[in-house]
């Protein structure tokens, strides 16, 4: 199942109650003391591998602390996870720590007060940087400090499917994607042989996640790791940014791109050649798919090793309803300390959000080399604007592109115009 359709499958259907979700770690909206110790209770995702990682943790952790107990369970079902953890924050009832917190959401879960500030623990700051290194600026508010810890991301790359390469006449090991030219001619190779219906196919559906997966990997590696928006104002209504939206534009226009929803995943499905995913992909095609990945294209063609990416991560948010911050704050630092990433890395191939993840975990990389490139591009990674109204400007972007790019109903320099103007009234506000 394709990661931006679980983005908003997180749990499945129906809302649980959520009053009765606190336990130890909620208690009402005023919270505890930055020194409080004692019981908390956590959620994680209701990913298998996810899931393994956050029992042993949990196992581990409560082994050596009987009065600091950690008491988990998954995420409770919604229609997204952000909108569960959002109504508990309302309730007052969230848990001391949500393992599956969306950088996109921060900015929201900050302005209803549900987030604890991380910067204020003596430590805080310190350990975040020393762990993230200079990536963990992109995860900062607008006040300077973090109200997420940077935690795992799966930096997106181009996986193609390297028996259709070779029924097209194509190198399956060493393909032509590197620059827009040559990856219009691979589509177009593609198309021509019949090996798909399309050459790539990313969903062309409305959400405000879904430019996360086509405009914005090219994004950051045509600009070499700008953000959508920064300080406070549009950045793509330029060169690169049209370079990016008229090259989509000629997937789609040349019909090498479909601008219609693929029930299922478009690649494993054979659907598609080509997919834009993370390293998550790695266990899910497994051996069912005969894959490749490279990083994603630029306009004039970028090295492997200065390519930058979007980083789909997801981090950890502390809120302010736990009575016990002292101890979900050692937790969170012993859920991400160096031993613990490892484990992560071996249960989920997902990439800690940690300097110099190749030399940190060589055995790992050296035991499991499907995921080196994926260590090394998780150095150059673009991460969502941590903005005022997140949600709406992508939505507003993503209005605009799928009229634009996906359709064609309106010129790609209008878009860039009209919708730079718009998000920065709404990054203003």
């Amino acid at each position: 199942m394709q990661r931006r359709i679980l983005l908003t499958a997180v749990a499945g259907a129906g809302v649980l109650a959520l009053t009765a979700c606190g336990g130890g770690g909620g208690g009402g909206g005023g919270g505890g003391e930055p020194e409080g110790r004692g019981e908390i209770t956590i959620w994680y995702s209701n990913n298998e591998a996810e899931i393994a990682w956050g029992t042993q943790m949990v196992d581990a952790w409560n082994a050596d602390h009987p009065d600091e107990q950690i008491t988990a369970q998954e995420i409770p079902a919604g229609a997204s996870s952000e909108e569960v953890i959002g109504a508990a924050i309302t309730a007052g009832n969230a848990p001391c720590l949500v393992f599956n917190t969306s950088p996109a959401a921060v900015p929201g879960f900050e302005r209803q007060g549900g987030l604890v500030n991380l910067s204020e623990f003596e430590d805080g700051d310190d350990y975040i940087t020393a762990r993230s290194g200079e990536l963990a600026d992109q995860y900062r508010s607008a006040d300077g400090d973090f109200y997420q810890m940077p935690w795992k991301s799966n930096p997106v790359m181009i996986f193609y499917n390297k028996a259709m390469f070779e029924e097209a006449g194509l190198d399956p090991e060493n393909p032509e994607l590197s620059t827009y030219d040559e990856f219009l001619d691979t589509a177009r190779a593609l198309k021509e042989a019949d090996v798909a219906p399309y050459a790539i196919n990313p969903a062309p559906t409305s959400e405000f996640f879904q430019s996360w997966f086509d405009f914005y990997p090219l994004y950051a590696a045509q600009t070499g790791g700008t953000q959508l928006v920064e300080d406070a104002e549009a950045t793509f209504n330029d060169e690169n940014g049209a370079a990016v939206a008229n090259f989509w534009r000629t997937l789609y226009d040349e019909q090498l791109a479909g601008n219609e929803q693929h029930q299922g995943d478009a690649f494993a499905d054979g659907y598609a050649a080509m997919a834009i995913v993370g390293p998550w992909a790695v266990a899910v095609y497994g051996d069912s798919v005969d894959w490749g990945a490279v990083p994603v294209p630029t306009e004039a063609g970028v090295a492997p090793e200065e390519t930058w990416t979007f980083s789909d991560a997801k981090n950890v948010g502390l809120f302010t309803a736990c009575e016990n911050k002292a101890t979900a704050w050692d937790v969170l630092k012993f859920a991400t300390s160096e031993e613990q990433d490892g484990i992560w890395l071996e249960e989920t191939g997902q990439m800690p959000l940690r300097q110099d993840l190749p030399g940190t975990y060589a055995d790992y990389f050296e035991a499991n080399p499907a995921y080196e490139q994926f260590g090394d591009q998780a150095a150059r990674t673009v991460e969502v604007p941590n903005v005022t109204s997140s949600v709406e400007i992508w939505q507003a972007f993503r209005d605009g592109y799928s009229e634009s790019v996906i359709f064609g109903e309106t010129p790609v320099d209008a878009f860039l115009t009209d919708t730079a103007a718009e998000i920065d009234e709404l990054a203003a506000g």
